[in-house]
């Protein structure tokens, strides 16, 4: 693959792809939470998604082998994989190829129609999950602190969601350190949601989802 999509951009943004050998090599290190369904990826530069489309392929294969034999199971656990990657990125066409090719692994996976409520799920879960804005500033792109949503399995095709911002989310470490006047504090004390959403299955969600947003 093409580390660069230009010297200008390499100039003025940073802007490095990881090879994919590599991207497979840093991910064995975390093997076992690749393969858990529910543990929780954030790529802070995520660009067209290198990184974020190896995890949902590795959590699918997991999906396939726990829940093949199960339509029902198979498909609501490939969207709650889904559901626990998470991207942000400062140049919005990056945003753009990042989703889509999400999207298009999770479809090719479940060969769905692009009507189906479950494609439209998994459309308004990217449009919230992957962000454009600067992870350094913990900002979008209005200017606005980040949100993120964590999504839940509930069973039975159900959903739950609740909103959390990013700075108090990586400032909660500091609080917990040792010898933090914080220290004391129970994960629940820290981790408080600004929002929390009733339970919602695939067709609530996939009508959230804007035919004009960019996926």
């Amino acid at each position: 693959m093409t580390l660069i999509k230009s010297k200008r951009r390499v100039s003025d943004h940073g802007e490095v792809f990881t090879p994919d050998w590599l991207v497979e090599a840093m991910l064995d290190l975390v093997k076992d939470e690749t393969e858990r369904l529910d543990s929780r990826f954030l790529e802070p530069a995520c660009g067209s998604g290198n990184f974020l489309t190896k995890i949902l392929k590795r959590k699918l294969a997991i999906v396939e082998l726990k829940y093949g034999k199960s339509d029902f199971d198979r498909k609501h656990y490939a969207l709650l994989s889904l559901m626990c990657i998470y991207g942000i990125e400062l140049l919005k066409d990056n945003i753009a190829e990042c989703q889509s090719k999400i999207l298009e692994l999770f479809d090719a996976y479940l060969n769905l129609d692009p009507n189906h409520d479950l494609y439209r799920s998994a459309a308004y879960v990217l449009s919230q999950n992957i962000v454009h804005g600067d992870a350094i500033t913990m900002k979008d792109a209005k200017g606005s602190p980040i949100i993120f949503a964590e999504w839940g399995y509930l069973g039975k095709g159900k959903f739950q969601r609740r909103d959390f911002r990013f700075d108090v989310l990586t400032g909660s470490s500091a609080f917990s350190a040792e010898g933090s006047l914080f220290a004391d504090l129970g994960r629940h004390d820290l981790f408080q949601p600004i929002k929390t959403y009733k339970p919602m299955r695939g067709a609530e969600l996939s009508s959230q989802f804007n035919e004009n947003e960019e996926i």
